[in-house]
């Protein structure tokens, strides 16, 4: 059974920073692309970042690039995605996704076959 977990989630300040974790049980990551999305309230859920499988590519949504990064231990089946220089339209739940699909759909939410329970972010101004 596939198991996805974000942690790192918090209360934070304009300008500040956190790093998201995401841990899978039941896969092997390096088999997988591994994503962010996050979902606001009000909104549609969507992409944030991606890591192709093995690991080497990544793609982001315009409004995070220089800010986020994300990053994975394929050996420690672990995914990060370190947010620098938060904003408050940055305030959403972040969710952790797996996908096996074609790259050319990796930013399509219904492409992403397992997903995490999400974890708040909430950026104050």
């Amino acid at each position: 059974q596939v198991h996805l977990a974000e942690s790192g989630g918090g209360l934070v300040q304009t300008g500040d920073s956190l790093r998201l974790s995401c841990v899978a049980s039941g896969l092997n990551i390096i088999n997988y692309h591994m994503g962010w999305f996050r979902q606001a309230p009000g909104k549609e859920r969507e992409f944030v970042a991606a890591s192709s499988r093995p690991g080497s590519s990544t793609y982001y949504t315009q409004s995070v690039k220089g800010r986020f990064t994300i990053s994975r231990d394929n050996a420690k089946k672990m995914v990060y995605l370190q947010m620098n220089n938060l904003e408050p339209e940055d305030t959403a739940v972040y969710y952790c996704a797996s996908s096996a699909a074609a790259l050319s759909a990796i930013r399509q939410s219904e492409m992403w076959r397992w997903w995490g329970q999400g974890t708040q972010v909430t950026v104050s101004s």
